[in-house]
């Protein structure tokens, strides 16, 4: 593909496909996406329908080795454009020698048959090295349309043909061979610069694809044996030594260690590595030998599902994409009308002679070219989520960019994502001079079937005092609420107020102690046993480290922050306060979060809500926004639109100022690539001449042409430099 209407054509040809639902080309990344019925529209049927219209496609795979023929093939394909470009400067500089040279060297106009010599040099340019543009408009011609192809096509041809019948001594005048000539080459240069920048763009990828080893050390039947990556399967127990990649995503067995898995999430902190902790596919073993079982293979694995996440994030297009395209398509049918108005105004109606007609005509097609429209957005995207994946940020595409920049509001979940999700018991309290053992050991016995997070500091506290616990029959959970079940016969509640008002258990003997403890940020839990208060516990969960400054951070930008939690208002607001946070909202039950997304929508806010990506769902899925935070495995690649693989919730505002970063070239990109055409159209028609006398030669525009889009690409890789 040579232009944005390249990728229009292409689209709309598979469009028209029986059988075929959706399909979306990306100029920037040459893919298309396309979601068809396999027994109306096989791949091989939409290949043919491709080729009809005098393009080439391949089915994509998703393996390593498909990969690398995918590279090998852009790199000869990079290749190919360069020999033709070097080829056509050799060629071209003679016919430019030979037509112009004369206002240099006298002598060069008294070389015999100069026009035959011209016509000798530009003729392999015309046909071999711009044979790609005539097979382009031949395709457009077939589907009845028009795109860049077309305009190179049709204006180097005019020049050439008009230059052959002089040549012939059909016509009286001078020959413009090396209009064709500069003109291919400097659309040449243009590609192949293009091209590089594109492989640039898309570093990012290939990086993490360089991650994972060829190889592994495989322990079977008991004996250690290297074997390749594809072989691995999941169960076996791998050998990784100090200094190489571990191979896949696993848990450690035996041995001891620590891993740099900076490559992965960002952090340059090698991170210590115990029996039983989770290890990351492509990260690197530091220090010591160690063995693990192999949990997730091949495009199982978290580096397989950044791959594949970033890939098809490129492969997107933002909202802002399909006006280009629109633009793009009725585009070069303008251009063309353009142009024909051009050459009749100045050939019939100015009475010109045919040669500055024809120039005019063939200028207006050239400098109109939509090359650089078509770059300006996938490069940026390229680009941008690339830069975001080095860092751990994975931004789903262009629309998560796009929703990203408008944000105005950012709603945190609090337990697991403003704090560490890890609570502690801080204090227990007996009613009527019982025992607090006995409180701990009814809470933690209770809370044993519980997957709440505060059950999991019960029953560690009481691990701690070495409480033998009971058996639990009937036990239930009441979601948002607590638990209740029956322990030695006793019927036994453990929840927050609204659990023990729904029960109606009056609890103004220990309201008192609930307020001072709440007041201070704990989350208080409430015992009873058969309709009576028998106690309460304590519990504080710690804001993490980079909650505070990433909540300054995001209110400096303008953004209003928001805590969401299922805790009472009191403790809510305390928890609030540490962290700097104005609005609070408190008492939501978890099936509720997504609805009150929704009424802050409806203030008119644009909302970003930040969760663990896993039971956050609904309200992820409910913002403008969402964005899942996790560490490593954990982390929920299916949800939120931007993705954060370290668990700093700096991460947030690098997200968003990226996107905005991201977006802004995107902008940017399209002044530069609109800029050439608004500018030039009217100089090339000659509408400044009988003022300025300005005029525009077709090479100029060719030139121009060119450097609008090795600008826009140039300005895309611009945004590697940023740092957050």
């Amino acid at each position: 593909m040579h232009c944005a209407s390249c990728a229009q054509l292409i689209e709309r040809q598979l469009n028209k496909t029986p059988g075929v639902e959706k399909a979306s080309v990306n100029y920037g990344t040459e893919r298309a996406h396309v979601i068809h019925d396999q027994s109306q529209a096989t791949i091989d049927k939409l290949i043919q329908r491709v080729q009809e219209i005098g393009y080439n496609a391949s089915e994509l795979k998703d393996d390593s080795q498909a990969r690398q023929s995918e590279d090998m093939a852009r790199a000869k394909e990079i290749s190919s454009v360069k020999v033709k470009f070097i080829i056509s400067v050799l060629l071209a500089l003679p016919v430019l020698i030979l037509s112009m040279g004369m206002n240099v060297i006298p002598q060069i106009e008294e070389i015999p048959y100069r026009g035959w010599l011209q016509f000798l040099f530009a003729t392999p340019i015309q046909f071999w090295a711009g044979w790609q543009f005539y097979r382009g408009f031949w395709g457009a011609l077939k589907a009845r349309t028009a795109n860049m192809d077309s305009l190179i096509a049709i204006g180097t041809s005019a020049a050439y043909l008009y230059s052959i019948l002089v040549v012939f001594g059909l016509v009286d005048g001078e020959v413009y061979f090396e209009i064709g000539s500069i003109l291919i080459t400097l659309v040449l240069l243009g590609k192949w610069l293009e091209a590089r920048a594109k492989g640039k763009a898309g570093e990012a990828i290939k990086k993490l694809i360089g991650l994972a080893p060829k190889t592994a050390i495989v322990l079977r039947d008991g004996v250690e044996q290297e074997v390749p990556l594809e072989q691995i399967v999941a169960g076996d127990l791998i050998r990784v030594k100090p200094g190489t990649k571990i191979p896949v995503d696993g848990t450690i067995e035996d041995g001891t260690s620590s891993v740099d898995e900076s490559m992965v999430t960002g952090e340059s902190i090698p991170v210590e590595k115990n029996k039983g902790d989770v290890v990351i596919g492509g990260t690197i073993n530091m220090h010591r030998s160690f063995l693990f079982k192999a949990t997730k293979v091949g495009r199982d694995t978290l580096l397989a599902g950044i791959i594949k996440l970033v890939e098809d994030a490129q492969a997107s297009k933002a909202p802002i994409q399909r006006l280009a395209d629109r633009v793009s398509a009725y585009f070069v049918p303008i251009v063309i009308a353009l142009a024909l108005i051009t050459f009749v105004a100045w050939y019939f109606l100015a009475l010109q002679p045919l040669v500055p007609s024809l120039l005019a005509f063939v200028a207006v097609l050239v400098i109109a070219c939509p090359c650089a429209l078509g770059l300006a957005t996938p490069t940026a995207i390229i680009t941008g989520t690339g830069l975001g994946a080095s860092q751990g940020i994975l931004i789903k595409g262009g629309e998560a960019l796009e929703a990203a920049r408008k944000i105005s509001a950012v709603v945190f979940d609090k337990t697991g994502t403003l704090t560490n999700g890890k609570p502690e018991v801080t204090d227990i309290g007996a009613k009527d001079e019982g025992s607090s053992n006995e409180i701990l050991r009814l809470a933690a016995s209770i809370e044993k079937k519980s997957e709440h997070p505060l059950a999991s500091a019960i029953i560690k506290k009481a691990q701690e005092q070495n409480l033998q616990l009971s058996e639990v029959v009937s036990f239930s959970a009441v979601p948002g609420h607590g638990v209740k079940g029956i322990i030695d016969g006793r019927n036994v509640i453990l929840g927050n107020r609204k659990l023990f008002e729904r029960e109606r258990v009056d609890l103004t003997a220990i309201s008192g102690d609930i307020e001072t403890m709440e007041r201070t940020g704990k989350t208080v839990m409430i015992i009873g046993v058969n309709k009576k208060i028998v106690g309460w516990i304590a519990v504080a969960d710690q804001a993490k480290p980079s909650a505070v400054p990433a909540i300054e951070a995001l209110k400096k930008k303008g953004i209003e922050v928001v805590m969401i939690t299922g805790d009472n208002k009191r403790t809510a607001q305390a928890i609030a306060r540490q962290l700097g946070i104005d609005r609070v909202l408190a008492e939501v039950l978890p099936r509720e979060k997504a609805n009150e997304v929704k009424k802050l929508r409806a203030e008119g806010k644009k909302v970003a809500f930040v969760g663990d990506g896993i039971n956050d769902a609904p309200a992820l899925a409910s913002a403008d926004l969402g964005i899942a935070i996790g560490s490593g495995t954990d982390v929920a690649l299916e949800t939120g639109q931007i993705v954060l693989v370290k668990n700093d919730l700096m991460d947030v505002v690098k997200s968003i100022s990226l996107s905005r970063a991201t977006f802004r070239k995107i902008v940017q990109n399209f002044f530069w690539a609109l800029i050439y055409n608004v500018a030039g159209i009217p100089i090339a028609a000659g509408a400044f001449f009988p003022i300025f006398g300005w005029q525009l030669r077709p090479e100029i525009a060719g030139a121009a042409m060119a450097l609008s889009s090795v600008s826009v690409v140039a300005n895309s890789l611009l945004l590697k430099r940023w740092r957050g």
